[in-house]
């Protein structure tokens, strides 16, 4: 559990507000600690009797919001309705206080609710008001808030800089306890991240912090904190001492919701140990809590896995399955992809146990496109918040550097104008001077600043293009690919007959006539984009190039009943780079196949203008929107769709066939009508001969009519 943020990492998955409420509560004299809901409900009712009672008063505004806050993760629909109201008496009486503490209050709401953008939206709003009032604890306390919901997004380096913007505010007004609620935000952002030497450093700081503050209850949630962390490091005596230390605590002081987290802890201790009977009876605690005391779902996602393994370990397939699944959808509807691969794995290895192999495959290929995934965003992650914290530092070295630099020019400048003063000359050619020199620096600067500019559009160019390419090599190969490894090991280890992996055979042939196809545009559109391509026009029979490209896909053809028709007479010569113009027809006649139903046709033809050719692939297909047919080209589109028969494309061969056609001095455009079919034009230079010698007839622009 963290102490204002929740991580999706197996390391720290219990709410993560309790402890924005414990930094709240610290900030507010006026409720220096949440009385219980039973309290409270008996003060506001009195407070509504008195004979002169408004509803607009501070402490009636006070008294909605602070039960609110207490019913949170018991009663999450009354939070939103007394917030609500609270912050509409708050604007009645311009009552700032009251707003800010209203719209955190449904900020709490929608982020425990998933709905991000809702949360982020009211935390600013916070935000906004606390800086105009210059409140410092409620402008940490909103920092921390948004620094949450940005990790719940997977934006890690906003969070970072947050936590980090935070904690020199925090530094300046001496807030220890915010101190220590940053450090171990910051902490269990890379425990997230499985970097726990990091993770660890940052507790060693807490743990300073925390002496200093001396508040048991404090103390004993990072001890549970840092419990999770060791028994997802294997130092199973440090994770077990510690998280025995925090239960006392939670136990004395009824402390529901960490009281349920450390149960669970303790549970994933012993189940490292594959001690199963003792982790189901740590775990049954926890769920216990979670069914009639606390409403906390992403707490829950980690505790159903846990007993799910613990249930599979004791072979209770069926009750582990259980589990398995409630845990899969729950982590599903909250967008928890951790969440979702960890039950994803467990249900793979219920069904492989059971010998249900399509399930067991089913949830294979699953797991293995979330691992993919989360292991690509992770090393972005762990990147983005290395590369975030650098640059802070940097700033701050940067600004104190400035701060020095400005003094010794002021005391400079105080020198100089008492020597002003006695000399007017010196005046004169002081001012000249400085004016020169300010006038050489601003040209440098601006200098500069146009070539960091042009850097900026070639870098972000480039990582446009990168992270298509690893996009397309991670869901459009990795994924196939990943399919075949799983079934041939399934098929070794003997776990399918050879008659049931035959079964799959068809299924698996297409899936690698598409890796290929793919392969093919990957490789020709990588080059382009990275060292460029180099054409070489020659004499090319256009027609011959057509009837390769129908050969090579009949087999699609015939399996859709689509038939092929090449118009081109064999005089079409065209001066071009043969493999390019090769790579040009062959998607234009596959996305046709792609886009056609069955019993359909797709034609070829050449119209012979004035000094070049105009090739039509024309399909009876269904069509497309005028809409997609403004953005099929766009390189930065990246539309990607499903041909009639579920065929799937990479979004990549259009903008490789429009790069193609423009190195060979051509043009290529689209006409469609959405459910009649399309016709895919491109124009290329007429060969000629002359003197025996192959030449093309030169043109600086080559149009597109019809």
């Amino acid at each position: 559990m963290s102490q204002s943020i929740g991580v999706f990492s197996s390391t720290i998955n219990k709410k993560y507000i309790l402890l924005f409420i414990m930094a709240f509560i610290a900030f507010n004299s006026s409720y220096s600690q949440l009385k219980p809901v039973d309290s409270l409900k008996t003060e506001l009712n009195n407070f509504k009797a008195q004979h002169n009672f408004q509803h607009q008063d501070t402490t009636h505004i006070d008294l909605l919001n602070a039960l609110g806050k207490e019913l949170r993760f018991y009663k999450p629909d009354s939070l939103l309705s007394l917030s609500k109201e609270a912050l509409k008496y708050s604007n009645g009486s311009e009552y700032v206080k009251g707003k800010m503490e209203s719209l955190i209050g449904i900020g709490d709401y929608y982020s425990d609710k998933g709905i991000q953008e809702q949360s982020i939206s009211h935390y600013q709003k916070a935000q906004e008001l606390a800086k105009e009032t210059n409140n410092i604890d409620f402008i940490l306390f909103t920092h921390n808030c948004l620094a949450g919901e940005y990790e719940y997004k997977g934006e890690y380096a906003l969070a970072l800089n947050e936590y980090l913007e935070s904690m020199e505010i925090a530094k300046e007004a001496n807030k220890t306890k915010m101190l220590s609620i940053l450090n171990e935000n910051i902490a269990l952002l890379y425990a997230s991240q499985k970097d726990f030497e990091h993770a660890l450093s940052y507790f060693k700081t807490v743990k300073k912090l925390n002496e200093e503050i001396n508040d048991e209850i404090f103390i004993a949630r990072s001890l549970s904190n840092i419990a999770s962390i060791y028994a997802d490091t294997g130092d199973l005596e440090y994770a077990m001492f510690n998280v025995n230390t925090s239960i006392s605590v939670f136990e004395k002081n009824e402390e529901l919701d960490w009281l349920a987290f450390a149960y669970q802890i303790k549970g994933k201790t012993y189940l490292k140990q594959e001690k199963y009977d003792w982790a189901l009876f740590w775990l049954k605690q926890s769920k216990a809590i979670h069914d009639k005391k606390i409403d906390d779902k992403r707490g829950e996602i980690d505790l159903l896995h846990g007993l799910a393994e613990a249930n599979l370990g004791k072979g209770r397939d069926s009750l582990s399955e259980s589990y398995a699944l409630k845990g899969f959808n729950l982590a599903q509807n909250l967008n928890i992809k951790e969440g979702v691969k960890k039950h994803t794995k467990t249900l793979y290895q219920i069904h492989k146990q059971n010998e249900a192999y399509v399930k067991a495959l089913a949830y294979h290929e699953l797991y293995q496109e979330l691992s993919d995934t989360i292991s690509k965003n992770e090393s972005k992650k762990s990147l983005v918040m290395l590369k975030t914290q650098i640059n802070h530092e940097q700033q701050k070295e940067g600004l104190i550097a400035e701060s020095e630099k400005a003094l010794g020019r002021q005391k400079n400048y105080i020198y100089a104008s008492l020597a002003i003063l006695l000399i007017l000359l010196g005046i004169t050619l002081l001012v000249r001077r400085n004016e020169s020199i300010q006038k050489k620096l601003n040209k440098e600067l601006n200098s500069k600043k146009n070539a960091l500019e042009k850097q900026e559009v070639e870098l972000r160019e480039i990582n446009v293009a990168k992270d298509k390419l690893f996009s397309i090599i991670g869901h459009d190969l990795r994924g196939p690919i990943g399919a075949l490894q799983g079934l041939l090991q399934l098929f070794e280890s003997g776990e399918i007959k050879q008659k049931e992996f035959w079964n799959f055979v068809p299924k698996l042939r297409g899936d690698i006539d598409q890796i290929s196809f793919t392969l093919n545009n990957l490789l020709s559109w990588g080059q382009t984009q990275m060292n460029g391509t180099i054409t070489k026009p020659s004499r090319v029979s256009l027609e011959n190039i057509v009837t390769e490209n129908m050969n090579l896909l009949s087999e699609i053809a015939d399996g859709k009943s689509i038939q092929m028709i090449n118009q081109l007479s064999n005089n079409t010569f065209a001066w071009s780079d043969a493999d390019q113009i090769d790579i040009v027809i062959r998607n234009l006649m596959s996305n046709a196949l792609k886009f056609t139903p069955k019993e359909g046709m797709i034609a070829v033809t050449a119209k012979e203008k004035n000094d070049f050719w105009e090739i039509c692939v024309v399909d009876t297909g269904i069509g497309m929107n005028p809409d997609t047919q403004s953005k099929i080209f766009d390189a930065h589109s990246n539309i990607t769709t499903y041909g009639t028969d579920n065929e799937k494309g990479t979004g990549l061969g259009l903008t490789l066939c429009k790069e193609m056609v423009e190195n060979n001095n051509g043009t290529i455009w689209v006409e469609s009508t959405l459910n009649q079919g399309t016709s895919f034009y491109f124009t290329v230079p007429k060969a000629i001969k002359e003197n025996g010698n192959a030449n093309y007839i030169k043109s600086s622009k080559l149009s597109t009519a019809t």
